[in-house]
């Protein structure tokens, strides 16, 4: 029961928040741990014994039923906590990056004169309003969940709230029109392949094979695609597998078919290239098309680096500007490189432009890839589409769903179809394949894998 004692012309009341006191050891006594309140508010205070009385009870009762937040840890400051909560929270590096830079340019900033336990649901709807009037659509969203994020863990995880200043409801006042998504334009096999030669003249045949390994696979670019190896590839793999188990087991379910494994993302840790796991950690094996591995099969052979589509020089992608020397010619056209002693090897014809991807970045032919699967006659389970692009089917379809051998010889045999209807059939121009090595190339087998970091591999 809650203690209630006056002191000259205040009132106070203590009760029990709990806990225990901690023993030389660090570990609990049998010591309770109490705390204590001169008014329901720090600025207020009690009116009479009863009001201090029935305080005390309402915090026993939050005790009892879970609901308590102990006073000490509701003080801690804002700027304290989102740094606290950073360090423990278990991130990949991407997100630990940008996590790290909202909270140091615009959440602290702003919230670090508050402690955790003050920011009432005004405060937040005032911030939340200039937040949106001061960034992008996209970047206020990302502010406003990672201070979610914040929020929750500090009711539900920390104790150091009784509830989230974050109150969610029906739209009232003035009406905003709901924000619609950027309207895809159509976009036909026909455009996909003028990117696909297009990214010929700019790149060579990795251009070529680059475009259509996302067109007719669905991986993600750019990290899927930079970090694919050579011996996660269709002509090695998965026989050259470094987990035996997974090679043996994959080389029996896929006996007669070309399969790629999605394995990695490439991308910049600590301003280094790393090797990390595929986003959300959708690890998969993808069937390929007859036509998709013969290109990998010659474009392996044409280069000798551990990276299926290296740079232009050779080299990994993440050490080019792809979007200023790559991606925007391919988009967008070019004008021609006549011949020149210390640019040789960039000569190129006049690029035209491909209007139905203005604007666009290359995650639009990822996107493409599954109006491809969804088209009608296509037949394809749904299982088996949201398998290959790295989805997980949620409810309990995806508990009860599982991809046969025979969905994937479905994809192989429509994939294939595909092309050779709106490609072959059509006679569109197509490159010849580099049939023997360079001679510029090192001796020897290339090497399946790079020596790049690697982080969380399964």
């Amino acid at each position: 029961m809650p203690y209630v004692e006056a002191r000259g012309a205040s009132i106070r009341v203590k009760w029990w928040g709990g806990e225990y006191k901690l023993g030389p050891d660090g570990k609990p006594t049998k010591t309770k741990k109490y705390e204590s309140a001169s008014g329901p508010t720090p600025d207020t205070k009690f009116q009479s014994e009863d009001e201090a009385y029935t305080f005390g009870l309402d915090r026993e009762y939050e005790v009892r039923h879970g609901k308590h937040t102990p006073r000490a840890g509701g003080r801690t400051p804002m700027g304290e906590y989102c740094w606290t909560w950073h360090d423990a929270a278990d991130l990949r590096p991407n997100s630990e990056r940008r996590y790290k830079s909202m909270l140091k340019t615009v959440i602290v900033p702003y919230w670090t004169r508050w402690t955790v336990s003050e920011i009432t649901a005004v405060d937040y709807d005032v911030w939340k309003k200039q937040i949106k009037a001061q960034y992008s659509e996209n970047y206020a969203s990302n502010l406003l969940s990672l201070f979610r994020m914040l929020m929750d863990d500090a009711v539900l995880k920390y104790k150091l709230r009784g509830e989230s200043p974050i109150i969610e409801q029906r739209r009232r006042g003035r009406y905003r029109k709901k924000q619609i998504r950027r309207v895809k334009q159509e976009l036909p096999i026909g455009a996909v392949h003028q990117l696909a030669v297009n990214a010929y003249h700019v790149w060579g045949y990795t251009g070529w094979a680059y475009i259509w390994t996302i067109a007719f696979t669905g991986m993600r670019p750019p990290g899927e695609m930079v970090g694919l190896q050579r011996g996660f590839a269709s002509p090695n793999w998965p026989a050259a597998d470094p987990a035996a188990a997974r090679g043996r087991e994959s080389a029996k379910r896929y006996k007669g078919m070309h399969v790629l494994r999605v394995q990695h993302q490439a991308y910049y840790v600590d301003h280094k290239p790393t090797l990390a796991g595929p986003k959300y950690d959708s690890y998969r094996t993808l069937v390929m098309p007859p036509f998709l591995h013969g290109m990998h099969e010659a474009l392996l052979a044409s280069h000798a680096s551990p990276w299926v589509f290296p740079s232009m020089t050779g080299k990994h992608l993440l050490t080019t500007e792809f979007t200023q020397a790559y991606w925007r010619p391919i988009r967008d056209g070019a004008e021609e490189r006549k011949p020149r002693p210390q640019y040789k090897r960039y000569v190129r014809p006049e690029i035209p432009a491909v209007p139905e991807m203005a604007g666009q970045d290359m995650y639009r032919l990822r996107h493409w890839h599954r109006e491809l699967l969804d088209e009608p006659g296509a037949d394809i389970a749904r299982v088996a589409k949201e398998a290959r692009m790295g989805h997980e089917v949620a409810g309990m379809e995806g508990v009860y769903s599982k991809v046969t051998i025979a969905m994937e010889m479905r994809i192989v045999e429509y994939l294939q179809a595909v092309w050779e209807k709106h490609v072959v059939a059509k006679g569109l121009w197509t490159p010849p394949f580099p049939t023997a090595l360079p001679s510029d190339l090192p001796e020897g087998a290339p090497p399946l894998f790079s020596e790049l970091p690697v982080l969380g591999d399964v």
